[in-house]
C-alpha cells in the first residue's frame, strides 16, 4: 500500500510511526521539510484524492489542525484517532482516507497501534455506504 505522510515536527512518536510505515508499506513524502502545518494536511490530502496514495496519514502537536487542512481537500475524509477502536472506526464506518494523529500527546507503542489498526481496515462496511457517500 502506498502513503502518504506528513508531520510538522519529528520525535521519537513521529519516528516510530514512520518505522512502522516503511517496514510495511511504501511512503510517500509529499511536503517540504519545515512545510507549515496547514501545507502538510493539504499535501497528504491532495495525494490521497489524487490517487497517488493509497491513504494518508498526518501529524502535528494535536492532530487537529493537519486533519482540518486535509478535510478541506474535496474528497478528503481525514479523522483525528487516539486509541486503534477510533481509527478501526474511521476507517470502517467513515471510509476515513486520511489518519491524523497528535505527536505530543501519544507515546509512540500507541501511536504505532492507531496507525496498525486504521490500516488493517481494507474496506468500509457495505452497511454504512449510504452514510458514506452523503459525506461527499
Amino acid at each position: 500500500m502506498r502513503i502518504a505522510f506528513a508531520a510538522d515536527d519529528s520525535n521519537e512518536t513521529t519516528a516510530a510511526v514512520v518505522r512502522h510505515l516503511t517496514e510495511h508499506h511504501e511512503v510517500l513524502d509529499v511536503a517540504a521539510p519545515g512545510a507549515p502545518w496547514p501545507d502538510l494536511g493539504t499535501a497528504v490530502g491532495r495525494a490521497v484524492v489524487d490517487g497517488r496514495a493509497d491513504l494518508g496519514v498526518v501529524m502535528c502537536w494535536t492532530g487537529t489542525g493537519t486533519a482540518i487542512a486535509a478535510n478541506k481537500v474535496p474528497g478528503g475524509r481525514a479523522a483525528l484517532a487516539w486509541d486503534p477502536w477510533i481509527a478501526r472506526g474511521a476507517r470502517l464506518w467513515n471510509d476515513a482516507n486520511v489518519l491524523a494523529m497528535s505527536l505530543k500527546r501519544l507515546a509512540p507503542d500507541v501511536a504505532v497501534e492507531v496507525l496498525a489498526a486504521f490500516l488493517a481496515v481494507e474496506d468500509p462496511d457495505p452497511a454504512e455506504a449510504d452514510n458514506i457517500a452523503s459525506l461527499d
